[in-house]
């Protein structure tokens, strides 16, 4: 893979960071032109043919980002150069852009995530920070959120072998503020990672999307303590969704912070009471799912008709259907029924989901 040109890094920022157009789209765009540069070129014919308006993100602000960037001492990875992370570039959709800060290299090493409640208990702390030393010790680098608890006591045990953090704001945004001295120790010796603008402040809807990182960077998720509705249960589904290993240390049912490790261990996660647990699942070959070679355009038409876009429109609804449901309904190939979700996406018809779904 050779490195992309500036003028592509600048445009797949720029066509990242414009509104409307998700990491779904993204990935379709790219796939539909080859490139960025000619995507954007696209963009005003397209969105006019669905109906929509041309929000393009301004020259202005993505320099501004790049510049925020540079001052911070950061580095943009853009999904396609070789330095982007491989196995998060795997996922289903996998990030267009991200920020890092410190040790870049650490993100190409293999990794395991831990997580965890952030209220932990004393026992948990402490199985969190010796297993990451353990783990650093054996050669892997642990991710994980920044966030108290279990992700701190993580960080803190893997910080002399190597740690990533993922945070929900941008690279510059230290979140708990609590933990600013961790932070700064993260980027002096391992990496912080993410995903949102320069200076952006961490919302509630990052950190679903801070969590998808976490696992698509690792080989596998070791959840140590957490409540069943928790933020470190929906990184586990995100883990096996992505084709990744499942790890729940277990806990006693008397402590709710248990809860969530044993029922994923019923669900079919390994069990991991130390290092050669993992070590154990990790000699067992498994192969991650590959994104598939060929894209849903090939052969695709240059223009799509009005009626074309109305009649796949119409099949829509808010229940998620397959691509290829809607070309077999419809008696079209799927190329064409693509570059017409491609086109309703864009002018705010369709929602393009991960796994060729689609809904209204």
């Amino acid at each position: 893979m050779s490195d992309l040109s500036l003028a592509e890094r600048f445009a797949r920022l720029r066509l990242a960071r414009t509104e409307g157009i998700g990491p779904v789209t993204f990935g379709q765009l790219i796939l539909r032109y080859g490139s960025a540069v000619r995507a954007l070129d696209s963009l005003p014919d397209l969105i006019g043919r669905g109906g929509g308006t041309y929000t393009l993100a301004s020259r202005d602000r993505i320099e501004a980002e790049l510049a925020a960037g540079e001052a911070a001492g950061a580095r943009l990875l853009v999904l396609g150069d070789p330095a982007f992370p491989a196995l998060l570039a795997q996922v289903d959709p996998a990030p267009p852009v991200l920020w890092a800060r410190g040790e870049v290299g650490l993100l190409s090493r293999p990794c395991i995530a831990m997580v965890g409640a952030r209220i932990a208990s004393a026992g948990g702390l402490r199985i969190a920070r010796g297993l990451a030393q353990q783990l650093g010790q054996a050669g892997h680098v642990v991710v994980s959120g920044l966030a108290r608890g279990v992700d701190g006591a993580a960080h803190e045990g893997a910080l002399e072998t190597g740690t990533v953090a993922v945070l929900g704001g941008g690279v510059d945004d230290v979140y708990p503020a609590e933990h600013a001295d961790l932070y700064d120790r993260i980027v002096a010796k391992g990496c912080v990672v993410s995903e949102s603008p320069m200076g952006a402040r961490a919302q509630a809807r990052d950190f679903p999307r801070r969590n998808r990182i976490i696992s698509g960077l690792s080989r596998g998720v070791i959840v140590v303590e957490a409540e069943l509705r928790s933020g470190s249960l929906i990184t586990a589904r995100l883990a096996n969704e992505q084709g990744r290993d499942v790890f729940a240390v277990p806990g006693s049912p008397l402590d709710p912070r248990s809860k969530g490790p044993n029922d994923l261990l019923r669900q079919g996660a390994i069990l991991c009471e130390g290092l050669e647990d993992v070590e154990r699942a990790f000699s067992t070959l498994r192969t991650l799912r590959e994104p598939p070679s060929e894209g849903p355009f090939e052969g695709a038409p240059t223009d799509i008709d009005e009626a074309v876009l109305d009649r796949v429109a119409a099949l829509l609804s808010p229940v998620a259907t397959p691509r290829d449901e809607l070309a077999r309904a419809l008696g079209l190939p799927v190329s064409t029924v693509a570059v017409a979700l491609l086109e309703l996406s864009l002018a705010g018809r369709a929602t393009l989901l991960a796994g060729g779904l689609v809904s209204s």
